[in-house]
């Protein structure tokens, strides 16, 4: 039998609970091959958020975290919420910097005809850590011609 851990890396991150965010667990993977974190609200129990329809809202999630250099986070969607509330990250996906040491927050929009409750403990995104590269910026005169050449949006069929 192969390990189920092979061909996977492991990135250390390190992650700092805030004080609004005590109780509820720290983002975690729900399956074996899963690419993202579940991040949770950690809004007040007694104060749940109403988004309504086309409204947006900032929701924290209780936690900052120290990315390694080298390395982002993307905060991204949830499918489930999308197709069933029409519920989505709007600046998707959200970018966290490896030197940024604020709360993790994440920017909702409800897209749906309905209102939508967001509580204490509801999972309303997920974290993908990635790989960033930097690029030295070259300025040239002209570009390598190609078969597609300045075909955009749809050109490819």
């Amino acid at each position: 039998m192969s390990d189920p851990s092979a061909g996977r890396s492991s990135v250390r991150l390190r992650i700092l609970r805030l004080p609004h965010g005590a109780g509820l667990p720290l983002p975690t993977y729900h399956s074996e091959h899963a690419s993202g974190l579940d991040l949770l609200a950690a809004l007040s129990e007694s104060e749940p958020l109403d988004l309504g329809p086309r409204a947006r809202s900032l929701l924290p999630t209780g936690f900052a975290l120290e990315l390694p250099r080298g390395y982002e986070a993307q905060i991204r969607p949830r499918s489930g919420l999308a197709l069933k509330a029409g519920v989505t990250v709007l600046n998707s996906p959200g970018t966290v910097d490896a030197d940024y040491r604020g709360e993790v927050m994440v920017l909702l929009v409800n897209l749906g005809a309905e209102p939508f409750v967001v509580r204490r403990g509801d999972r309303i995104a997920q974290l993908v850590i990635a790989r960033v590269e930097h690029v030295e910026i070259e300025a040239v005169d002209a570009l390598q011609a190609t078969a597609r050449g300045q075909g955009g949006f749809g050109s490819t069929g």
